[in-house]
This record gives C-alpha cells, structure tokens and sequence, in this order.
C-alpha cells in the first residue's frame, strides 16, 4: 500500500504561490526594462545629431523655439527629457510655465513667455506654452471669451513675426487616444512613485474629453499657417513619439555634419501634418456626428 503523502501546511502554501507571483512580476519588470533599455540604445544615434543640430545653432547665432503641447499624460515631459539628455545645458533651456500672478495678468499675454525667449546660440523647449490660452483656459474657464477670442486673432501674426526675424518654431502635438490617456491616469494613480503627476486638472481631464477635443479642432484650424505650422505626434507609443519628435526637430533646420546613413524620414503613423490632422477630424465628425481624437 502507498504511503500517504504528509498534507501541505496552509502557510507554506500560500508561500509558495506568494512566492510565484513575486517571480512572475520580476519577469515582467525585466522584460519591461530590456525593452526601455533597447529604446534608449535606438535613440542614441538621434541624440548625436541633436548635439550636432545644437553646436550649428551656437556656430550660426540661431535662435530655436520648440514647443511641446497636447492632451494630459500624452508623454511630453518624456520626449522633452529624451531629447535634452546629452545636450549642452548652457545652451538650452526648458520652461514649464505656472499660473500666471495677478501682474501678469495685468500684462500683455505673450509678455512672459517673450521673457524666457532664447538668445542666439540658443534651443528653448516649452512645456506648454502661450497655447494654453487655447486649450487649459478655454475648457476650465480660466480665461474669459474675449481673451480666448483676442488670442486666436493675434497669435499667428505674433508668430509670424517671429519666423520672420529668425527664429526656428516648431510647434509638436502630443496626441493620444482617451483609453491610453486613462490607463496612464491609472498608473500614475497607483504607483507611488508617479502619483506626484496626477493633478486635479488631470483629474477631470477624461471628463472633459470632447471639450479639448473641440478646442483641439479650433486651434489647429485657426493657427496652423505655412509660417508656423502644426505637427501631430501620434503618441500611444512613447518610444516612437519619442525619436519621430527628435527627427521633426533635426529635419526644422539644414545642420552640418548631418549623418548620411540615418534615415530622417519620420514615420507617416506617427507624425502628421497640422492640415491633414483638420482634414481627419472633419472627416470623423462627418462619418459619426461628433469628433474624436
């Protein structure tokens, strides 16, 4: 007759399956972390050629404003730190705005964002920009009609004016779809080491997702021009937003020593012009009666 086996006690049981969880979310993170580490390594190439794009901008006197705008959580902070990571600090700078103060207010819109503009020689990179007026003030109501209005008006010859003097503006749409948007929300939620993030704007940002999604549609038809003109990141992918944004800034001027054996092309899913992007919303309110995006 067979021996019975001993039973297992209840303790190391729950152990072992605790034990086998613990394993199973160490194979992930590694798998995550080779991926992140393989993103990285592609983009090295890319950073060369930023750091080549900013010697020709110090060597010619350029003055260079990208801004970086988009929906909450769509990965511009991201792209921002990738393509500032080896560059020369004293050359560029990043500016992230607050609230403006009451004497602010009191001033001319753009007079703030004039202050931080750069010097020749000089990259600034806005984390969100003068476009709030169009986006963030319009939905919460932190800007009246007449502001709002005023803005739309002015803005485009206040760019012009710009490009017109010398200045290389380039003007990124960080784009993703709302379940992205509200999975990233979750984590930033969740994690603690994110949670920093979420904002109470961010907060009601799902709410008010066709509210941004009309004020989008508004300010790309009224300030997508030829002189300064809309470029959509498709930005669901982090890692491609990320090197299809380096290469839109690196293909914004004629450098030198840029790299015969990289393709600049952008990626046609990725990166998408200001007009077709008019051109796709208004397809998309035609086919469903609403837009999305």
């Amino acid at each position: 007759m067979a021996a019975t086996q001993p039973p297992v006690p209840a303790d190391l049981g729950a152990a072992y399956q605790g034990a086998v969880r613990e394993l199973e979310v160490l194979r992930h993170e590694r798998s995550v972390l080779a991926r992140k580490l393989k993103s990285e390594r592609n983009l090295r190439p890319w950073q060369i050629e930023l750091l080549k794009l900013q010697r020709h901008l110090e060597d010619e006197s350029l003055r260079m404003i990208v801004l970086f705008e988009g929906r909450d959580a769509a990965g511009k902070g991201g792209a921002i730190r990738r393509v500032t990571r080896y560059m020369n600090e004293k050359h560029y700078r990043v500016v992230a705005l607050g609230r403006p103060t009451e004497e602010q207010r009191s001033q001319w819109y753009f007079q703030r964002y004039v202050a931080q503009f750069p010097a020749g020689g000089e990259m600034v990179l806005f984390d969100r920009s003068w476009y709030n007026r169009a986006m963030v003030e319009r939905v919460f109501g932190f800007c009246t009609p007449k502001e709002y209005s005023d803005f739309l008006r002015g803005v485009t010859g206040f760019e012009k004016d710009l490009v017109r003097q010398g200045t290389v503006l380039v003007k990124l749409y960080f784009s993703v779809t709302r379940e992205e948007q509200a999975r990233r929300f979750e984590r930033r939620r969740t994690d603690p080491l994110r949670r920093w993030k979420l904002s109470e704007i961010d907060l009601q940002a799902q709410d008010r997702w066709d509210d941004f999604t009309k004020r989008k549609y508004e300010m790309l038809v009224r300030t997508d021009t030829r002189t300064a003109p809309w470029v959509i990141v498709r930005a669901n992918d982090k890692q491609q937003a990320r090197l299809n944004s380096i290469k839109v800034l690196l293909n914004a001027v004629d450098y030198k020593e840029r790299d015969p054996d990289l393709n600049f092309a952008t990626d046609p899913d990725i990166v998408v012009p200001g007009a077709e992007e008019i051109a796709l919303m208004r397809a998309e309110r035609r086919r469903s009666g609403r837009f999305t995006g």
